[in-house]
């Protein structure tokens, strides 16, 4: 048997450990004892509205244990990350061999953990603005997995960039985080004015924040919609526009674009160089499912939240 994430009405947070059937893998899939998984907050809100015995979580970190049958991907005894769809709070998970990485030994399974979804955001909506050499990035949402990385990866690419944050303790994390300027409270978007206009804006927010935003782009700018924290509508004037981009951001998507698998490698390497580090906030046993869940929608934290499989 395998032991796994479920949601479970009864449980405290919907979210609770269970006997499930152990994974079987297609010929393409390795199996993978899991060590570490990261939260997302979108899936956390996602898994309060599925019926009994959804098995919720995307990205992880473990050991496998058997390669894939068609001889691809990591080997057995390989450390490694990867990505799923569903179903990665568990012991073992059968996932495809060209979305799991190996990690370097100076890489430790919480830290490899958040790679998937917030390193592949970060990078993917990078990626967006193209050469990012001086040009002006103004990125919400600073404080968060992917806001973090974000920043790192911009400022080493040789852009300028704009955080947002909720109180001023919360900047100091962007700025540490690479940010070369942070606007702060509720009239932040009005402060980044001045700083722009923007190449890239990446948001993660939504609602009126996504509609403030647009006119702040450069001819030619783009700004990536990649979460609706505040909404996921938005009333946009149009009028003076010409030649912005809005583009909707989906990993699952984006995921088809791209090698899962080597963008894992490049980012691991860069957390093995330090040149990624990471926010790690909370670090607990997956049996705290329930309480740090709950705190991380109440957005208590900055960074990420690992649990770690024991």
């Amino acid at each position: 048997m395998n032991r796994a994430i479920v949601t479970d009405s009864p449980a405290h947070g919907y979210l609770t450990v269970k006997e499930v059937a152990a994974p079987e893998a297609q010929p393409g899939e390795a199996i993978v004892r899991v060590h570490a998984f990261s939260l997302n907050r979108g899936e956390v809100v996602d898994a309060r509205k599925e019926a009994e015995g959804f098995r919720p979580g995307w990205d992880f970190a473990g050991t496998v244990v058997q390669q894939a049958r068609n001889g691809t991907g990591p080997r057995e005894g390989s450390r490694v990350t990867g990505l799923l769809p569903m179903g990665a709070w568990a012991e073992r998970v059968a996932a495809p061999a060209s979305f799991l990485a190996e990690i370097p030994d100076n890489v430790t399974f919480a830290q490899a953990a958040i790679l998937p979804v917030a390193g592949l955001s970060a990078l993917y909506t990078l990626r967006k603005g193209g050469m990012l050499l001086g040009k002006k990035i103004l990125i919400t949402g600073s404080t968060g997995g992917v806001g973090i990385m974000a920043h790192q990866l911009a400022a080493q690419s040789g852009a300028f960039t704009v955080g947002v944050a909720r109180t001023k303790e919360k900047a100091q994390v962007a700025r540490e985080a690479g940010a070369n300027e942070v606007v702060v409270g509720e009239a932040a978007i009005s402060q980044a004015i001045p700083f722009g206009p923007y190449h890239l804006i990446v948001d993660s927010v939504g609602g009126d924040t996504l509609a403030a935003l647009m006119p702040q782009l450069e001819p030619g700018g783009t700004l990536v919609s990649m979460g609706h924290s505040a909404s996921p509508y938005s009333t946009l004037d149009v009028r003076g526009l010409g030649g912005r981009t809005l583009y909707s951001f989906f990993l699952g998507e984006e995921a088809s674009r791209y090698s899962v698998a080597d963008d894992l490698k490049l980012l691991a390497g860069l957390l093995s160089t330090g040149q990624l580090t990471p926010l790690i906030e909370v670090e607990a046993s997956w049996e705290k499912i329930a309480e740090v869940s709950e705190a991380l929608l109440e957005r208590r934290y900055s960074g990420k939240a690992v649990l770690l499989v024991d």
